[in-house]
């Protein structure tokens, strides 16, 4: 009992240094990201007999991409955290639009308004296990890979292979778990029969985790040009001056 009150002692102040180290901007992006995949993942853009895509397709990429910049110079465990925030901040968020849309009002005609932002509980409940489960495995991943290839290569070359790395496979995971359990689980029971199969599941995550990793390339420059910039200016020494205390 002891050592599990000191343990989450321990966690609360290293979150709490954590939350004033990392830039807010890319914080501030990355949830808004979050929020914007739930709220986009309620329309179906393509859907044919081998392929099907949701919207969250267009902004997932930035997710990641945040992923990747707080886990190349915060670590793992940071991008984990802020993952957890990311997803309990759009649960809020979801609550929030959920009371907003069960008020009446006697203004207008507010049904699609109701419709959108009062949200889907089982759209909501697949997009947060996916994206969760897909940010451990692209954080851990990531990681290992940098670490793997840190001494061979140079550190330009490493974020590169890194990043395009876990994003592929990292999206690939967040695509396939939402649209299994959301168009193969759930919208044949309250979708009047509207679903996906388990093949256009597949190749949607397949071809959205090819269509992430072009973003991740076009935008990847960008995204080292920002770790390098945090490294020369010491960006969230506090936090990372604490971790390296706690291995000794």
């Amino acid at each position: 009992m002891k050592k599990t009150k000191e343990w989450l002692k321990k966690e609360k102040e290293e979150t709490s240094i954590l939350l004033r180290s990392i830039p807010v901007t890319v914080v501030t992006l990355f949830v808004v990201s979050v929020i914007c995949m739930n709220l986009l993942a309620n329309k179906t853009l393509l859907q044919l007999e081998w392929i099907a895509l949701d919207g969250g397709i267009l902004i997932s990429w930035l997710s990641f991409m945040c992923m990747d910049i707080i886990t190349k110079h915060f670590g793992p465990k940071a991008s984990n955290k802020i993952s957890m925030l990311a997803a309990a901040i759009n649960l809020l968020t979801c609550l929030i639009f959920f009371v907003a849309s069960i008020i009446p009002s006697n203004a207008s005609d507010y049904t699609a308004f109701d419709s959108i932002f009062g949200g889907t509980w089982f759209i909501l409940l697949g997009s947060t296990i996916a994206f969760l489960s897909s940010a451990v495995v692209n954080n851990i991943l990531n990681h290992s890979i940098g670490k793997a290839f840190e001494k061979s290569l140079n550190d330009k070359l490493v974020y590169a292979l890194q990043t395009y790395v876990s994003t592929f496979i990292g999206q690939f995971l967040d695509n396939f778990i939402f649209s299994v359990i959301v168009f193969v689980g759930f919208a044949p029971i309250f979708w009047d029969g509207f679903h996906w199969t388990v093949l256009q599941c597949t190749t949607c995550a397949l071809t959205g985790a090819v269509a992430e990793l072009i973003m991740e390339i076009i935008f990847s420059p960008v995204g080292y040009k920002i770790v390098t910039k945090w490294k020369a200016n010491a960006v969230g020494k506090e936090y990372l001056e604490y971790i390296e205390k706690g291995r000794y």
